[in-house]
């Protein structure tokens, strides 16, 4: 646990590790300035009956004096202690509502002054939003009245928001179930971060060494003094919030990790976390109760205590023993179900049950009954209606799905719908559209008969990706198409309005058209625009050249990337300085690691500090770089053991192609990667001179210091001994001579890239004479978030690109951390 306090000054201080210097806030070219400066999109939301349209303005970016606010990071939460709210949030800044198709757009009056919305919700009937607002002390609850577009505050409650959605609607409409700050409770307990001089040392538990942790985990309880911190900051009352004002208790304060309201609204599914608390776990491995409460709070139903899972077989498939996955039946009343192994939580052993579904019905005083038996690790449920729901099961570690339907009323006729590859795109039947029933939950969307469903796919293709609306009978399997996106649009499919009139919500944009949703018919390809975006990049000149790329690594395996090249940019202007952005994917299956992916017909919208900005710096930047790792012929758990060898042929294979059309310069290309691609980039630059610089932003470097999985590993690493070293860029600081600029955020909430480890990384390739440069970014996470660090970002590896690609120059400063 830790708690930080920030204070934000005019600069920041960079510190060698023999001489402090100070280093102010650097500005990039105005062109990159301007590009960050952009504003986000709106986002856009529709009522389940399709009668009005939400949009809500998303505030832009936050200042480091935004994210040094009183923060406590413990159980893997990161919490804001004044408003007991998590730390991290983009807010809403504006609500405006239309009723479709074409009527006036009404901005929502009554909002609270420097509004900072979050947790938008229809109400069931769809006459209602609700929203919290977070103040500068307090999470408050807020009513519109959509009609009128009228916001109204909840009085005489505060939220607690620190463990998940701090409030659910209840079928009436009425009533909302909140999770309120217990009054009453006193001052906060002493941070252990805040000694007492002369008090007693703070000490560790000691752990048990016959069960190592499979993976290392961020901001855990440590010690006892982070528990008291954690009861006062989670705890909270369930409430009974009406409308009209009137509320009551329901059950017993607690660490509530959920609170629903059964379909009916006559009940409540509430999760509490139970002490002992586990240390160096997140909260899903904590104990808890599972009880189901009338609204009235008395107790209808103990339905299990479980114990803190401190230790779960190995392998990706693993879960704890007993009930598990809890929720409410969508399309009855007040029936519960859950899933429960039956191979002791072990899908490395053999056993042809993996899970069990059980169900039990209101009034919880019979024996639970079991649904159905699956083959698979049960992942998730479809309702529909007594005849009718999907369920999905999958092994992780073979990277295989299946989607069964199932009679819920006999329990039979468990029959696969399909059975898939995750990692073959093309197959990808789509996602089983839904649709809120009168109780306002969400089931599957049917025909009348309710023997034929609809699926809402990407529809990745060697094209690219096409989206689609199929409509397939579950008694036949027969699949009929509606509707596909065509060219030059990529148009992807949100919602179906009415089956019946194939009538559908899109959204469709194009390489040169913003975003904008749409009323689509399939059956006369009439559309009526719902939304009027503009091109957010509207005076800024034209946007970069997109192209895409598709050629042959050595091994014959077919690759694709895209490529953004220079407004105005001709291939007689001659080849350009180049950056690479790339991502590594392991594949069991050779042929779907050449698959396409991703769309030339889509809108260039670039994230904020994407690498698509250097294209307006004169270089030629290539994206979505298939980096794939294909396993090793006959090794039935481990990925390849050539794995720097395929990445490195994948780099080659790319950096060839470009060559080959003329648009790069191959003897000036640079590498970032973030995440597992700065783990890529690091190890590219090890095991190669393809490239003139490398950025590697937040990521992992030093992979055996950790007992987690590499990506596509299925062994720890003490089991693995020679995977791990021969894969960590840490192991070879004295082959790495591409100078490198390392950018960490601190403290980073990735389990697998807490900062400390960039810092190891960069002393040991300073020891070893590496040219290096090291800023590390204060108050943010796995990404960059205030606009002074994405700015310095920008800053730093516009200096870097510019003085190591681009043209020749002196080396900059080795050393600078912020701090």
């Amino acid at each position: 646990m830790k708690a930080t306090s920030f204070t934000v000054a005019l600069c920041l201080v960079a510190v060698s590790l023999s001489t402090a210097q100070i280093l102010p806030y650097q500005l990039p070219p105005r062109t990159l300035v301007a590009l960050a400066d952009v504003p986000p999109m709106p986002r856009v939301s529709f009522s389940s009956d399709g009668e009005w349209l939400l949009q809500m303005d998303v505030q832009e970016m936050p200042t480091v004096a935004d994210l040094s606010q009183p923060e406590l990071r413990l159980a893997g939460l990161r919490l804001n202690t004044v408003t007991n709210s998590p730390s991290r949030v983009t807010y809403v800044s504006a609500l405006h509502l239309r009723r479709l198709p074409d009527g006036k757009e009404l901005l929502v009056q009554g909002l609270p002054a420097n509004a900072r919305i979050s947790n938008v919700q229809w109400s069931p009937d769809n006459t209602k939003l609700a929203f919290t607002h977070t103040s500068r002390n307090h999470m408050e609850l807020w009513v519109v009245e959509v009609a009128s577009a009228s916001a109204r505050l909840i009085p005489n409650i505060f939220l607690n928001g620190a463990l998940g959605m701090p409030y659910e609607w209840v079928s009436d409409s009425k009533t909302l179930i909140a999770r309120a700050v217990v009054g009453g409770r006193g001052q906060a307990p002493k941070s252990a971060q805040d000694p007492t001089p002369g008090q007693d040392p703070t000490l560790a538990p000691p752990t048990d060494s016959r069960t190592p942790a499979p993976r290392t985990y961020a901001n855990n309880l440590k010690s006892a003094p982070d528990e008291p911190l954690l009861d006062y900051y989670a705890l909270a009352q369930v409430v009974r919030v009406g409308l009209d004002g009137r509320m009551g208790p329901v059950g017993q304060p607690g660490l509530i990790q959920q609170a629903t309201p059964s379909p009916n609204g006559q009940y409540v599914l509430v999760r509490t976390y139970l002490r002992p608390y586990p240390y160096g776990l997140p909260l899903n491995r904590f104990g808890q109760r599972v009880q189901v409460l009338t609204m009235d709070g008395l107790i209808a139903k103990e339905v299990a205590e479980l114990p803190a899972v401190t230790e779960l077989p190995a392998g990706p498939d693993a879960v704890p023993t007993g009930p598990r996955e809890f929720g409410w039946r969508e399309d009855v009343p007040s029936t519960l179900f859950w899933a429960e192994a039956q191979d002791g939580g072990d899908a490395q052993a053999a056993a042809p049950v993996r899970d069990r579904m059980f169900t039990l019905a209101a009034p919880f005083d019979e024996a639970p009954r079991e649904l159905v038996s699956l083959p698979l690790r049960y992942r998730r449920m479809y309702w529909g209606n007594d005849q009718l729901a999907l369920i999905e099961g999958y092994n992780r570690a073979e990277r295989q799905e299946i989607l069964w339907t199932l009679d819920p009323a006999t329990k039979t006729s468990l029959q696969p719908l399909f059975e898939r590859s995750t990692q073959n795109t093309y197959t990808d039947p789509g996602t089983p559209a839904v649709q809120r029933n009168k109780l306002g939950r969400p089931v599957l969307q049917t025909n009348v008969v309710g023997n034929t469903i609809y699926l809402l796919g990407k529809g990745a293709s060697p094209e690219g990706d096409r989206p689609f609306v199929d409509e397939l009978n579950v008694l036949t399997k027969k699949t009929q198409r509606w509707w596909r996106s065509e060219a030059p649009y990529y148009e992807l499919p949100v919602a179906i309005i009415d089956p019946t009139k194939h009538l559908l919500v899109t959204r469709r944009e194009s390489a040169v058209e913003a975003p904008n949703y749409y009323l689509r018919s399939t059956s006369n390809a009439k559309n009526t625009a719902l939304t009027r975006f503009t091109d957010p990049y509207t005076g800024m000149g034209p946007m970069p050249q997109k192209q895409l790329l598709r050629y042959q690594r050595a091994d014959g395996l077919v690759l694709t990337a895209t490529i953004y090249l220079p407004a105005g940019y001709k291939k007689e202007d001659g080849p350009l300085p180049t950056l690479l952005e790339a991502y590594p994917t392991e594949f069991k299956d050779k042929v779907a690691a050449g698959h396409m992916s991703g769309s030339l017909h889509s809108f260039t919208r670039l994230p904020w500090a994407s690498p698509v900005y250097w294209a307006s710096q004169g270089y030629a930047v290539l994206q979505n770089v298939r980096m794939p790792v294909v396993t090793t012929a006959g090794s039935a758990s481990a990925p390849s053991a050539d794995y720097a060898e395929q990445l490195t042929a994948a780099a080659r294979a790319v950096l060839e192609e470009g060559r080959r059309l003329g648009y790069i310069d191959t003897a000036r290309v640079g590498l970032v990667g973030q995440g597992t691609g700065a783990f890529l980039t690091a190890n590219l630059l090890a095991h190669t001179n393809l490239f003139k610089a490398g950025v590697a932003r937040p990521g992992v470097h030093n992979r055996p210091l950790l007992p987690v999985r590499l990506p596509g590993e299925e062994r720890p690493a003490l089991t693995a001994v020679d995977a791990y070293p021969a894969r960590a860029p840490f192991s070879f600081p004295d082959t790495i001579r591409t100078p490198l600029l390392v950018l960490p955020a601190e403290p980073d909430t990735e389990s697998a890239s807490f900062a400390a480890q960039s810092e190891q990384f960069y002393e040991a390739l300073q020891r070893n004479g590496a040219n290096v440069r090291y800023a590390a970014l204060p108050g943010e996470t796995h990404g960059y978030t205030a606009r002074e660090s994405l700015m310095q970002v920008l800053w730093e590896m516009n200096t870097w690109f510019d003085t190591y690609v681009k043209k020749s120059g002196t080396a900059l400063p080795a050393t600078s951390k912020v701090n």
